[in-house]
């Protein structure tokens, strides 16, 4: 019986056993709720590996980023979406039960802060230096792509010509701004007069491995200039690694690797330009043949822990062959429209050959001690041969809107020509050794250097201009009678402008600084200060020239603190003595002559900044804000033709110049840096107590704005904008103008390039398989510089009209609106 019960027992399990397990089941799904999604980060792309989880419970994201996930239901429950390369998630449910939740949570990539990189930032921030991505260089669209490019952007930072890569920061002029290479002071060509002539700056980008920038108040180590430093850092390779960038304005490419044993880090960089594509879009029909190329190398030798040796070497070579063929300029006003026409015969052919080379070694003493020398040798030979005869004709442009010949000349108020010659060589050498020691115990600092150089320059210039109008030859502007075309001239042809001056000079100077540095706490707050003393002294002789002995002191300090309050601020005041003794071009005057006794220029100068950091839309921003008084003295006073600086060689003029830069950057866009500059300068100058007028560079109003963004639903697809608004300066005026006389102003400079780029391959996008796994990067697209099609002008054309006596400025235009392509690649 008991045994028959056992049987009919076990049948009766077997048969509701699968009932009664889904019942529990049921009831169990009863009590939970499920979560569904797909976990991406800041550029929409699916993050694999990536936890979803709650108390004890989760799940791990697949390949495409999915996950599904069960909670209980009618009940609050925190669920943590966590990946070691991004920040947690946190967020809370209460769903009702079987409840089916669509998720898609967004990670933003993870930056770890480790103390020693945040000190040495914060140091970087207290002493007023800019840093800037070396990877971005190149992305950011310009006439001329490179670290300029991005300086320009800045407050503070001015130049309205887009095919030179030279600036003027804070009122000052080109010639006073440092730049430094690895240690290493590097210099610009002389003769240069225009952009387009200038080609290719001497800092390579893609050989780039830091940028840091001061826009003034910068520390005594650095040399004798009166505004801005720029010094920029190679890369030293510890493994092979290429990249190659061509576009329509030409061709770059540079390898780097480490050979014997890992001992030796080599870098080669090779790079060509060619500026046809701007040049042929102006109003002015030539057959260009540029060719700008340059060669550098860096080698970094580690002899042994304590011992490394640098060598760093520069060809440059640029031929600027232009033929100008025919101009047609439109100018005026609609009530009284008129055109410049001209015909050209002749050519201009210029040659610019630098080399570079410098030696450095490097040598740890013990722990705390480091001594360095460094070597170098500066070689430029530089020629600028021109003839070119313009035939103009100034004629009244038709306004009748119904007439048939509306635009075209109806008649010709001037016709005239214009002959201008010059055989000009200028043969510079600059060599000089320098010693500098670096003392370091904790957070204090000491540093001491000291420098010969000698600067050996032969200079040739013979150039001469005439002027014919009507059938008069048109005398110069200094000469006694000047009645023509009244009273005829029978004498001899004087050119309208003339300078002929050969010269021979050598400097010889002497320079050394010493600096002490501190980082220490008061009262829980950070403080960062510095200060030091610079001494220079020089020596001029040569041919024919008296020579001349003089020596200048200078004292610097900088002061920052960091308080200890809730709010990221920073707080810094810097200044001191800035003096620029000359260099050749300073004592050259517009004639070509010798000032062996032209001194210093000397300004006391005093800058107020701050820095506050901050989260918008929880995303990092900084706003950085200066405040700065130059008061100078000894200025030698100057004229600008485009690129191309005539100083007077004299020190009878006093100046100032006051402004303040207010710079926002962050993210304004999730996962991309960009920034908004505003600045407001004035500067001005009296020359032999005549009152203050403006300088050259009295840039009053500045706008700048680098703007990165991307597609979001193609991440791939980058687009980089760059913006730039400047009001105008005085210029435009003839070389011979007196500056009292002449102050009107150029137009404002207004202009906007931008790039778009679709990147196959990048950091964040690589490929495990295939033939592209060997890319680092890879990316195409294209830039339109321009966009807006502004006519911008730098400098005028002057055409007199002898019935008249009546000058016209016809404004000569900068580029227009052009189309470029380019391609990048990195291995």
């Amino acid at each position: 019986m008991q045994l028959f019960l056992e049987k009919n027992n076990t049948k009766l399990l077997k048969k509701f056993l699968p009932l009664l397990l889904f019942l529990v089941i049921s009831f169990l799904n009863a009590q939970n709720a499920t979560i569904k999604g797909v976990v991406k980060n800041t550029y929409k792309k699916p993050i694999e590996g990536a936890t979803v989880s709650y108390l004890n419970n989760g799940v791990t994201t697949n390949n495409k980023g999915e996950f599904v996930l069960i909670i209980p239901a009618n009940k609050e429950v925190s669920v943590l979406i966590n990946h070691i390369s991004y920040k947690t998630l946190e967020k809370k449910f209460n769903l009702p039960s079987n409840k089916t939740f669509r998720y898609y949570p967004i990670l933003e990539i993870k930056i770890e802060e480790i103390d020693e990189v945040l000190v040495k930032d914060r140091k970087k921030n207290a002493e007023g230096i800019f840093t800037v991505k070396p990877e971005d260089i190149t992305k950011i669209p310009s006439a001329n792509n490179g670290v300029e490019n991005i300086l320009m952007t800045l407050a503070g930072v001015n130049n309205n010509n887009e095919l030179s890569t030279q600036y003027n920061v804070r009122g000052g002029n080109f010639d006073e701004n440092l730049v430094y290479v690895n240690g290493i002071e590097v210099y610009r060509p002389f003769l240069v007069r225009s952009g387009q002539q200038e080609g290719l700056s001497f800092i390579n980008s893609d050989l780039i491995q830091n940028i840091q920038f001061s826009a003034g108040g910068f520390q005594a180590k650095y040399g004798d200039k009166m505004s801005s430093v720029l010094d920029i850092t190679y890369k030293t390779p510890k493994k092979f690694e290429a990249d190659f960038n061509a576009s329509l304005l030409g061709a770059s490419a540079s390898i780097g690797g480490t050979l014997l044993n890992n001992k030796l880090s080599a870098l080669l960089g090779i790079r060509y330009r060619d500026n046809s594509l701007f040049v042929n879009s102006k109003n002015v029909e030539t057959n260009y043949n540029p060719s700008f190329i340059d060669v550098q190398n860096f080698l970094s030798y580690q002899v042994n822990s304590k011992f490394k040796i640098d060598f760093l070497g520069n060809i440059a070579i640029n031929n600027y062959n232009y033929i100008p063929s025919t101009r047609r300029t439109k100018f005026g006003t609609l009530s009284n429209p008129l055109e410049l026409i001209v015909y050209y015969e002749g050519q201009e052919k210029d040659k610019f050959k630098t080399l570079f080379g410098a030696l450095k070694g490097n040598y740890q003493v013990y722990k705390n001690l480091t001594i360095s020398l460094t070597t170098s040798a500066y070689s430029s030979i530089e020629e600028e041969y021109y003839d070119i005869l313009a035939s103009y004709n100034l004629g009244v442009v038709n306004n009748d809107f119904s007439s048939n010949n509306f635009g075209e000349v109806e008649f010709s108020e001037n016709i005239g020509s214009q002959l201008n010659h010059a055989r000009n060589d200028l043969d510079a050498l600059v060599y000089n050794s320098e010693i500098k020691t670096t003392y370091k115990k904790n957070k204090l600092q000491l540093d001491f250097g000291i420098k010969f150089q000698q600067e050996d320059i032969k200079d040739r210039i013979k150039e001469w201009e005439v002027i014919d109008s009507l059938g008069f030859n048109v005398r110069p502007p200094h000469h006694n009678t000047n009645n023509q075309p009244y009273e005829p001239f029978t004498g001899e042809i004087t050119p309208y402008q003339h300078i002929n001056s050969q010269n021979h000079i050598k400097i010889d100077r002497l320079v050394w600084f010493a600096q002490l540095g501190n980082i220490s706490n008061w009262k829980n707050h950070r403080i960062w200060y510095n200060f030091g003393i610079r001494s220079h002294n020089w020596n001029v002789n040569g041919s024919d020239i008296e020579t001349a002995n003089q020596i200048i002191y200078s004292l610097r300090g900088q002061f920052a603190i960091q308080p200890n309050w809730k709010k990221d601020m920073l707080f810094r005041i810097s200044g001191g003595m800035y003096n620029q003794p000359p260099f050749y071009k300073e004592l050259r005057d517009a004639e070509g002559i010798i000032h062996p006794k032209v001194d210093a220029q000397k300004s006391l100068q005093l800058v107020l900044g701050n820095d506050l950091s901050f989260k918008l839309w929880n995303r990092p921003f900084k706003l950085v804000s200066e405040i700065y008084f130059k008061s100078l003295t000894n200025v030698n006073t100057y004229t600008v033709d485009n690129v191309r600086i005539r100083y007077s060689a004299t020190n009878n003029a006093k100046a100032y110049a006051t402004g303040i830069d207010i710079r926002l950057n962050g993210e304004f866009v999730p996962g991309t840096e960009s920034w908004v500059s505003i600045g407001l300068l004035k500067t001005e100058e009296n020359s032999n107590n005549l009152g203050y007028i403006s300088r050259p560079t009295d840039q009053r109003f500045k706008f700048g704005m680098l703007f990165q963004d991307y597609v979001p639903n193609i991440p791939n697809i980058k687009m980089y904008l760059n913006l730039v608004y400047n009001t105008g300066v005085p210029g435009g005026s003839p070389s011979y103008a007196n500056a009292y006389n002449y102050q009107n102003r150029l137009n404002d400079y207004k202009r906007a390039d931008i790039g778009i780029s679709y990147v196959f391959i990048d950091a964040k996008n690589q490929y495990n398989t295939g033939w592209l796994k060997s890319f680092k990067e890879l990316s195409v697209g294209f830039e339109i510089f321009n966009m807006f099609d502004v006519q911008n002008s730098i400098t005028n054309t002057w055409v007199r009209d002898a019935y008249s006596k009546q000058f016209y400025g016809i404004p000569n235009y900068m580029t227009q609106r052009v189309l470029n392509l380019k391609f990048n690649v990195k291995f």
